[in-house]
């Protein structure tokens, strides 16, 4: 899962944090990137017509707008519906009607072993498609408890297909293109895919 993070003064204070932030800009000057807005990128999955689209709580959960972007290079503004930390689900709909709605598929028929594409836009790529197959399925990897969350819902899809940052929110469906899941975490040391989505 990839989430922004904002860049801090911190790791340069050659006073090792005994004179707080006024020391940093008496020395280094105010911080360029404190008045910055921060930007960060997701994926997301209409799934209906009029314009509802479901993606991750991560990805939207501190945004002040939110900007979508379809396949068709068309720009909404999007308003949030709701969003659940819980199972780092949420909703936000876009205005409009006659959008391409995916179908569903009961991710409970899902067997291991099966293919499976992972959609979505890592590193601001747009519409990537990635193939790999169920490794596993009702996973726990406890990333949702340590958002501080006391109820955390956890039963994922593990798949061998690449999951990037900008990844989180998009679809993961089967060979006939239906929705079994949405693409939120994976277990890496670097950050970048490694072998294991969720």
């Amino acid at each position: 899962a990839y989430k922004a993070e904002p860049v801090s003064y911190r790791g340069r204070d050659p006073f090792g944090g005994l004179f707080g932030d006024d020391a940093l800009k008496y020395f280094y000057g105010p911080n360029p990137y404190q008045s910055q807005p921060k930007v960060a990128t997701g994926s997301g999955v209409i799934v209906n017509e009029s314009g509802y689209i479901v993606t991750n709580n991560h990805v939207v959960e501190n945004a002040d707008e939110i900007d979508v972007t379809l396949h068709n290079n068309k720009n909404y503004k999007a308003k949030l519906v709701g969003r659940d930390p819980d199972t780092d689900l949420a909703l936000i709909k876009i205005e409009g009607e006659n959008f391409p709605a995916i179908n569903f598929a009961n991710s409970d028929s899902v067997m291991i072993g099966e293919w499976v594409m992972a959609v979505g836009n890592p590193f601001n790529l747009s519409s990537t498609v990635t193939a790999g197959i169920v490794s596993a399925k009702a996973r726990n990897i406890n990333i949702l408890a340590r958002s501080n969350s006391s109820s955390a819902i956890e039963s994922f899809i593990q798949t061998d297909a690449a999951v990037n940052p900008g990844n989180s929110g998009g679809a993961l469906v089967d060979i006939s293109g239906n929705l079994i899941g949405i693409n939120t975490a994976i277990a890496s040391p670097t950050g970048s895919y490694a072998g294991y989505s969720f």
